[in-house]
């Protein structure tokens, strides 16, 4: 993992956008890696970011989602849930590497490569504050929004 002043990156994001690092300082922003859209985990991860949503804008802090998925796939999986947020799509797996979330994992019995399911918090400053490897996507949403809470 970088230090605390990571590069800036763009990425294709939802709704036609282009989203920026360094666009989203002057608010907190939560970015969660995840490995695929439409699987279990990873639904369940977005629907509970999706429902403390308000919350997470009351602490005037952006929310996006980061998978290796095309953003047509992204899109689906946005209006599957009724997202909020915006997913952004790394498919040469630039900011995975930039944020060193691609593992070697255990599938069916088959090593495979994908994203270690895992969530970096930044200040208004567009500092690195915390960091979460590997999480569980149950109750970790709100995990977060409690850590963005402290910040203000």
């Amino acid at each position: 993992m970088p230090e605390n002043n990571i590069i800036d990156f763009s990425l294709p994001a939802t709704d036609g956008q282009t989203f920026t690092l360094s666009g989203a300082r002057g608010k907190h922003l939560v970015i969660y890696f995840y490995p695929k859209d439409n699987t279990q985990g990873c639904a369940t991860e977005a629907q509970q970011f999706r429902d403390l949503y308000a919350e997470f804008q009351n602490a005037n802090c952006t929310v996006a989602g980061i998978s290796r998925d095309s953003i047509k796939s992204h899109e689906n999986f946005k209006d599957k849930f009724s997202l909020p947020f915006a997913l952004l799509s790394d498919a040469d797996e630039k900011v995975c590497n930039l944020f060193g979330v691609i593992k070697m994992k255990n599938m069916y019995g088959k090593q495979v490569r994908g994203i270690e399911r895992s969530t970096f918090a930044f200040d208004k400053d567009g500092d690195l504050r915390r960091e979460w490897r590997g999480v569980k996507a149950d109750r970790h949403a709100q995990e977060v929004l409690d850590f963005i809470n402290s910040l203000n």
